[in-house]
């Protein structure tokens, strides 16, 4: 169902409207610009990007050949209710009803002068209802949860739009796949895909890494060298972890969503950049910008459209369909002929894996599967070839152990010592033994999860980053 609003001054930005935290409807800018030629014909052209550009060169989101016209002209940017036209320096200058202008609003309905040609700009809001969608799965996403298809409904109806994406959802959610599936699915999925991590790079590198820089602009910069913006130029770059960005660097990728072009660290000259963003957090932002550690503008300006990822423990129906799919497609699980080893998995181990509550999401699942591949000594995955914290009550159902009074043991994580073990020894050194063996396997396990990133596994914990690294040293753990 889709529907548009009349033409008037006011047009909502490009959003998602959310009911009791479900998608409903996606309210869809556009602008359509039209080209008055001295022919009397026209040329229109619809766009629902964030900025457009006009000019005599083909770079240009509209070319008009007209010598009067500058190589890069001006810029149409959708501000937060309204467009505003900027000019670019032009030699002949942007006129709106014949007075030169550097920056206007525009109104629907007003016709610009541009050199010696005329565009007439009209805007409008496209009204689109989002229903789950009929598949399983969407790009490289898969699930036949209702939460998922909702979202492939959503992703079905931005992908082909600029609009920027906020991806949120806890650890091993799947956010980098989501963002990829959106690049796929665009117009732009020729063009680069550039994935930046804010939280895996120095603080004092990422303005470099981010927009490039000069050579000896500082220390230690012997050349000239783009930016990931640069580098990504026509395509996508997903902004991973978007919450570790200081709030010094903020402003600056502010600035890029807001005029659409980088500074190098070290220049004074502008680069115009045609590039989508993506982010991903798993804080929440809202949080974060009470807390006075993320901008409101920049979290105005990014929000555009937010994709909330839910954790695999709410859509465990999925489940089956993940493991298949890895089993089907990962290379763990071939043999040197390039044939699959395993053909599936016994019903009391997809048992375990579906009531495991799953904290790492699933990353965590892909990597239990690639565990299990490489212990299972037949065509399938048992139960035994499960790690023991996610064999769980399937474990003891199968193989209850038992001492040897007959007294049935409890179920151990992996690395813990029994409680029949313990009650041999006097209480501060059972109690010792006890909180050794959980924090080395708390340690290890959060590790796991966040591909051994240190900081990740520290913030998860909650705990400083040096007394992680203390406790690693403290049972020899080592990455």
């Amino acid at each position: 169902m889709t529907g548009h609003r009349k033409f008037g001054d006011f047009v909502p930005a490009t959003k998602i409207a959310y009911v009791n935290g479900r998608p409903q409807t996606l309210h869809l800018r556009k602008c359509k610009i039209v080209v008055l030629e001295d022919s009397g014909r026209s040329r229109e052209h619809t766009f629902d990007q964030p900025v457009v550009t006009v000019g005599a060169m083909d770079d240009n989101d509209i070319t008009i050949a007209d010598e009067t016209i500058s190589r890069y002209h001006c810029r149409i940017v959708q501000e937060e209710s309204s467009y505003v036209i900027r000019d670019l320096g032009s030699t002949n200058g942007t006129f709106i009803k014949d007075v030169r202008i550097r920056e206007a609003f525009l109104e629907p309905g007003c016709e610009v002068r541009i050199g010696n040609s005329h565009v007439r700009f009209h805007s409008y809001d496209e009204e689109v209802q989002i229903l789950p969608a009929q598949v399983e799965k969407c790009g490289d996403i898969i699930g036949r949860n209702v939460r998922m298809r909702e979202i492939f409904g959503m992703i079905d109806k931005i992908a082909p739009t600029g609009a920027t994406v906020v991806i949120e959802g806890e650890t091993g959610t799947g956010k980098e796949v989501v963002a990829q599936s959106i690049h796929k699915l665009s117009s732009r999925k020729d063009k680069p895909f550039i994935v930046f991590d804010c939280g895996a790079v120095p603080e004092s590198l990422i303005e470099s890494e981010l927009f490039g820089h000069e050579k000896g602009s500082f220390t230690g910069a012997i050349m000239t060298r783009q930016g990931l913006f640069e580098m990504a130029q026509g395509g996508t770059i997903f902004l991973d972890e978007l919450g570790e960005l200081s709030i010094d660097l903020q402003p600056k990728l502010l600035r890029v969503l807001e005029q659409r072009e980088v500074r190098r660290v070290g220049s004074a000259k502008s680069i115009p950049v045609d590039v989508r963003i993506i982010a991903a957090t798993n804080r929440v932002l809202e949080d974060e910008v009470r807390g006075g550690r993320f901008r409101e503008d920049l979290f105005y300006r990014l929000s555009v459209v937010r994709i909330m990822l839910p954790p695999l423990r709410e859509r465990r129906e999925d489940i089956p369909l993940l493991v298949k799919h890895f089993l089907d497609t990962h290379a763990y699980n071939r043999d040197n002929a390039g044939k699959q080893r395993l053909r599936g998995v016994a019903a009391t181990a997809l048992r375990a894996i579906e009531e495991y509550h799953w904290p790492g999401n699933i990353r965590e699942l892909v990597n239990v599967i690639e565990r299990a591949c490489s212990f299972a000594e037949g065509d399938m995955v048992e139960i035994e070839d499960l790690p023991e914290n996610v064999r769980g009550r399937e474990a003891r159902h199968a193989a209850p152990s038992t001492s040897q009074s007959g007294e049935i043991l409890s179920d151990s994580p992996e690395g813990l010592m029994a409680p029949s073990d313990l009650r041999e020894m006097a209480f501060k050194e059972a109690k010792e033994e006890w909180i050794s063996s959980f924090e080395r396997d708390y340690i290890v396990a959060l590790l796991t999860r966040n591909d051994n990133n240190i900081s990740h596994a520290a913030r998860e914990a909650e705990i400083d980053r040096k007394y992680f690294r203390k406790l690693m040293k403290k049972y020899q753990i080592e990455i």
